[in-house]
């Protein structure tokens, strides 16, 4: 019996059950895929035109990037209470709007829905914030295969709620509402206790590899599951039950993970979990470390130091010499210390790699040029995104779903694929991760002039190419900064980032992918007016539906957005360039 509850409480405290728990979250967090679902029935009912659903959906993109309160309350709430935020969040916002909708309250102006429906996708916000913070604090060595799962399951729960929605088949459509109100809030008050930083046992273990193998095995059979289904409810009259026999497999598929911390608490070696107790119990005395210890931390402290000022005069000697100066500076510094004739001179504010504030980060040049990176390229795959409907009826698809799923699984690989190349180049060459997102950057890059110079077969590279290189953005890049800044405020900093994301798409969507669309049907629309009636030009009136055809339509903004994402790559190429030394230290020389 105490060996039992010994067992258990290490499962408890396992922080591969906290990561399981973290992935269930997000697969139900991805809230505001679900708008291209819920938008119909919003207009239908409400009686709005294109413009106001438009408005509806830039107030939901807002929504969903606004981080900052969630990343600035992560530093002094834990985990659970930002959960339990951002569940009320949800449930309030998605609550309102499925009452106002449902017509169970009185027709209310398009503001009010706008901020429903900002508060609602805002509780997606504090979801990812406490399971990224909880899972990188969990596995320091290993944040890129971390953040790219967590992130790839919450762009597929768009597909996977559908799915479920689908098994539910209920008459009334704005359910699906009710269903997003309260669905993601009850996953996340469930687990609100279990994930958290569980601290202790945060070192590279052996069964890592095999873990990590498993977890993304399943996740390339939920992607390609999922894919499958999509094409066959597609192509395919399917009947009920089978719809929910395929959305039982989907939760089968969605709970397995759960077999990595039963297996390593339950059916590995006894003293694995002795060891991961003792570790969980000795986190606590960390904190009244000897003076023995805090000395060590001054040294290692006076060595850093040594090494970041070393003079040109320095860097000129031979490699023996070298070494032997620095050798003399170092003892001559820790000697003084020691007998406490001087301070060691510490710069102004921490040093790359060591934990930076949000206000800190933000006079680092570092830090905006990721920004700008992302602001560029992440942009520029979200414009694509968003506008991928009315690209592939320019091209003369009837039904754009397919492929706007397609972008979706895609999406998802991106994220997990992105995270374990990433992972590599730093594990195995000791390359500043920023290096992987100036090759995905150069990825989209060639699938957008793809598009641009209208190849064979144009929708399906681009789709493919854009999907995985705008995926796989939101797996590097906040590992990368939580290396360059550290993890006390990942959070906010996280939070920060993902601002860069909506500002792209409303400048490239808003300003040159609209602009442009509006020009060519307007020609378009023109020439038509000629050849079906008299020599004249008829002008055209405010409710003409303007329509383009032909890869016309936005081969010039694809070719803008192609251009955007190699100045994108160039601005990675900088970062990496300005922190090699950081990687260097962290991983080890390059080779």
């Amino acid at each position: 019996m105490v060996q039992l509850h010994g067992k258990f409480k290490a499962f408890v405290n396992s922080r591969w059950l906290v990561f399981v728990c973290a992935m269930w979250i997000q697969s139900f967090a991805g809230i505001g895929y679900l708008f291209g679902s819920i938008s119909p029935v919003i207009k239908s009912t409400m009686g709005y035109s294109q413009r106001e659903v438009a408005i509806l959906g830039v107030a939901k993109d807002w929504g969903d990037a606004v981080g900052f309160v969630a990343g600035s309350l992560s530093e002094i709430l834990p985990t659970w209470g930002i959960l339990v935020i951002g569940a009320v969040l949800n449930f309030v916002g998605y609550g309102m709007l499925w009452l106002i909708v449902s017509q169970r309250l009185p027709a209310l102006p398009l503001w009010v829905l706008c901020i429903c429906i900002f508060v609602g996708t805002n509780g997606e916000t504090f979801f990812n914030t406490a399971a990224l913070i909880s899972c990188v604090q969990n596995f320091p060595k290993s944040r890129g295969p971390i953040v790219g799962i967590l992130k790839g399951y919450a762009g597929l729960s768009g597909a996977i709620l559908t799915q479920i929605y689908a098994m539910i088949n209920s008459p009334n459509e704005s359910s699906m509402l009710f269903m997003i109100a309260v669905g993601p809030s009850m996953v996340a008050i469930a687990l609100m206790f279990i994930v958290r930083p569980v601290g202790g046992h945060k070192q590279v273990r052996p069964s890592d590899n095999s873990s990590f193998l498993f977890t993304y095995s399943i996740c390339l059979v939920l992607a390609a599951y999922m894919l499958g289904v999509l094409l066959l409810e597609d192509l395919v009259n399917i009947s009920q039950p089978l719809i929910t026999l395929f959305a039982v497999i989907l939760i089968i598929l969605i709970l397995l993970p759960i077999v990595i911390p039963v297996i390593l608490v339950f059916f590995s070696d006894p003293t694995h979990s002795m060891q991961e107790s003792l570790l969980v119990e000795s986190q606590g005395e960390e904190a009244g470390k000897s003076e023995e210890d805090k000395t060590e931390v001054i040294f290692s402290e006076v060595e850093s130091e040594v090494e970041d000022d070393k003079s040109l005069e320095v860097n000129s000697l031979s490699v023996s010499e070298r070494q032997k100066r620095i050798a003399q500076l170092q003892a001559k510094l820790l000697h003084a210390a020691a007998d406490g004739a001087v301070r060691v001179k510490r710069r102004k504010g921490p040093r790359r790699g060591e934990n930076f504030t949000l206000m800190q980060a933000l006079v680092k040049a570092d830090f905006w040029l990721i920004v700008f990176s992302l602001f560029l390229a992440a942009g520029s795959g979200l414009t694509i995104i968003d506008n991928l409907g009315q690209i592939t009826q320019s091209l003369g698809y009837n039904d754009s779903s397919i492929y706007v799923s397609m972008i979706s699984i895609w999406n998802f690989l991106g994220r997990v694929g992105g995270g374990y190349f990433s992972e590599i180049i730093i594990r195995d060459y000791a390359y500043p991760r920023p290096v992987a997102m100036a090759v995905v950057q150069v990825i989209m890059a060639f699938g957008l002039f793809y598009y641009a110079m209208g190849f064979p077969g144009q929708i399906y590279v681009t789709t493919v190419l854009v999907g995985l290189g705008y995926g796989a953005h939101w797996a590097i890049l906040p590992a990368a900064a939580s290396e360059l800044f550290g993890l006390k405020s990942f959070g906010a900093l996280y939070n920060f980032l993902t601002m860069a994301n909506p500002a792209g798409s409303l400048i490239f969507s808003e300003v040159i992918a609209s602009g442009i669309y509006d020009h060519y049907a307007k020609e378009q629309a023109t020439l038509r007016h000629q050849i079906s009636g008299s020599m004249l030009i008829k002008p055209l009136r405010d409710e003409d539906s303007l329509t383009c055809v032909g890869t016309i339509c936005y081969s010039i903004t694809c070719g803008i957005l192609s251009g955007l994402c190699i100045v994108a790559c160039v601005l990675s190429l900088i970062v990496v360039y300005r922190t090699r030394r950081v990687y260097t230290q962290l991983y080890g020389s390059s080779t």
